[in-house]
């Protein structure tokens, strides 16, 4: 608290605009601004004070002609908060700052109120201040006010307010689900609460609106929406939080098409409304058999090739027992050429073996491409046929790094599209700048967990199957492809959907063959169910990732950049420090007994 000046009410002070608004155009106008002092400057007689709000920042005047507010301007420091009233200005020449918004005008202040004073800041409030994420976690209410920050905040209000009105001319409604569900344990784990009036029942939050808005559906609102929260309790990242923001829409009587054509135009418009970027569509697509194949993952980073070459045929009965053992099993033996790369160290090979070991390879073989020929350790285990055949499908040349992998389809492709993008970043490959959209469609329905063996859905137990594939969901269900479509942008998938279950008897095949029976499907599903069988209309819908879209949009390392209170990648909120333990009391109340962990 200062002692030479006086904290002062606002006495009715209103303010006329933002700092950041000032323009010319205010020239000769007295307005009043209220706001953060950014930094003062003291030229002896003149006081310089930059006050920022939201908006940006502007030049404050304070001169000796003005006695009284110029005495109180010499006690003013950094983050005190001010209201000022003053003239507007043009500032002289060779002062003018053609980089700032309000830089060709200054206030001359007539009048300072000081609202509030500030105790010493932990880090300086600069976009490129050197400080660590915790600390400016912690003091998130300083983070918040740079203006790198509030500037993503305000982008991310533009786009979803860009999405609710999009939609609603597009003829959705906007319509709350339950917050307090019923657990379905499917994937990944439900956040629980616990019900005091029911006591040993539990709420689950939702990890989306899934079944609610199929339910919708079926109840005749045929276009819905929700700009929504929902909660994963899983093993946190760079692109993930506990807590998230998902734009969710269904539709009814529509096909995959239908969806893909309306949200298409929907990210145009928060591309063009949020940035000013025109998108063209409609976008590039892949069938999910396409991009595993060639790049290796299901979410492609299709800027950059490096693309993988399947070597299957090329080198059978090639004498290579590595290889002939995994042919001979049906899998297949693929590779990439990491075109001059040959220059790679001993420790940069190590490096990628690491990555490939990681995603689940035994090991990792390359070939280099030298003046004097193949310099690799499975060189003499091939012939020079073998080695003039995989040269050539590769398209291959002195100075490249050949790298393989031989394994079943799912560890293969995984491991090389890991491999790919690592050289993609180690090289330089990958622009830093623009956005490449692709749609990946035709998923596999089921998957086989070789844990728990039995089949998983690869998106979700209510994506419908392909018409044509149906028949094989008792023969051979993994050959049975999915009404799914992903859309990935920069190699990220931003958004999932399907065309939805839409009939009760197929939606309790499919359950069978996940594995749950009967009973459990009544007991998880069974109000579904019920509604499935009451006239269900064919449907489908979407899901985007709000902090995701914003993350990349803006250029964020991370989703915890975009998001204004964000928890750690252990679930933790360092400012409010959440979770936090609760009194015994409020454990009896829910019937609750905290029971701790063993140390192992």
């Amino acid at each position: 608290m200062t002692d030479s000046i006086v904290m002062e009410p606002l006495g009715g002070l209103k303010r006329t605009c933002y700092c950041g608004q000032v323009r010319p155009s205010h020239m000769g106008t007295r307005i009043t601004l209220m706001g953060w002092v950014q930094r003062r400057r003291d030229h002896g007689g003149l006081i310089f004070i930059d006050l920022r709000d939201r908006e940006g920042v502007v030049q404050l005047v304070f001169s000796p002609d003005a006695p009284a507010v110029h005495a109180k301007a010499h006690d003013i420091r950094s983050e005190y908060v001010l209201a000022v009233t003053g003239d507007v200005r043009m500032r002289p020449d060779g002062t003018q700052n053609t980089g700032l918004a309000t830089g060709l005008v200054e206030v001359a202040v007539t009048e300072l109120k000081l609202l509030n004073d500030s105790a010493p800041l932990p880090f300086m409030l600069e976009d490129d201040t050197d400080v660590s994420e915790m600390t400016r976690l912690k003091y998130r209410y300083l983070d918040l006010r740079r203006p790198s920050l509030q500037n993503k905040l305000v982008l991310r209000h533009k786009v979803a307010m860009s999405t609710r009105n999009y939609l609603s001319e597009n003829g959705f409604l906007e319509i709350e689900t339950p917050v307090l569900t019923k657990s379905t344990p499917e994937g990944a784990r439900d956040f629980l609460v616990p019900s005091r009036l029911n006591p040993g029942a539990f709420y689950a939050l939702p990890q989306s609106p899934q079944i609610f808005k199929q339910i919708l559906m079926i109840g005749g609102f045929d276009r819905y929406f929700q700009v929504v929260r929902c909660f994963r309790d899983e093993d946190l990242r760079a692109d993930r939080q506990p807590e998230f923001t998902q734009i969710d829409a269904e539709m009814s009587f529509v096909e995959a098409e239908d969806v893909i054509t309306v949200m298409e135009g929907l990210i145009r418009r928060l591309f063009k409304d949020g940035i000013g970027l025109e998108l063209k569509t409609p976008f590039p697509r892949l069938t999910y058999k396409e991009a595993v194949g060639r790049f290796g993952l299901d979410n492609p980073d299709v800027r950059f090739g490096l693309e993988l070459v399947d070597l299957t045929e090329t080198v059978r009965n090639c004498g290579f027992k590595v290889f002939d053992d995994t042919v001979a099993k049906g899998w297949p033996v693929k590779a990439v050429c990491a075109k001059g790369c040959a220059e790679f160290s001993r420790k940069d090979l190590d490096d990628l073996t690491a990555v490939a070991v990681s995603y689940g390879a035994k090991g990792l073989a390359w070939v280099k491409l030298t003046a004097e020929g193949w310099q690799s350790p499975i060189a003499k285990f091939l012939s020079d046929d073998v080695k003039a055949a995989i040269t050539k499908a590769l398209n291959a040349a002195t100075g490249d790094l050949i790298l393989f992998a031989a394994d079943k389809p799912s560890v293969a492709n995984t491991v090389l599209g890991r491999v790919r993008l690592n050289i993609g970043n180690r090289m330089g490959l990958i622009p830093k700048h623009g956005f490449n959209f692709v749609w990946v469609t035709e998923f596999p329905m089921l998957d086989y967990d070789e844990t728990e063996k039995r089949y998983v859905a690869v998106h979700h137990p209510f994506t419908a199957p392909m018409d044509e594939d149906l028949a094989r969901l008792d023969t051979d269900p993994l050959t049975v492809r999915a009404k799914a479509y992903d859309l990935v942008l920069n190699g990220s998938e931003i958004g999932g959907g399907s065309i939805r279950i839409h009939r009760s008897d197929v939606q309790s095949k499919v359950f069978g063959k996940l594995g749950i029976s009967e009973d459990e499907a009544r007991l998880r599903f069974g109000f579904l169910l019920d509604a499935l069988s009451f006239g269900t209309p064919p449907h489908g819908g979407i899901a985007f990732g709000l902090d995701r879209v914003m993350a990349i949009m803006t250029g964020s390392e991370s989703i915890r950049d975009v998001i204004a209170f964000p928890k750690t990648q252990k679930a933790a909120d360092v400012m409010s420090e959440a979770p936090s333990t609760v009194d015994q009391k409020q454990l009896d109340e829910i019937s609750i007994r905290v029971v701790k962990k063993k140390a192992e």
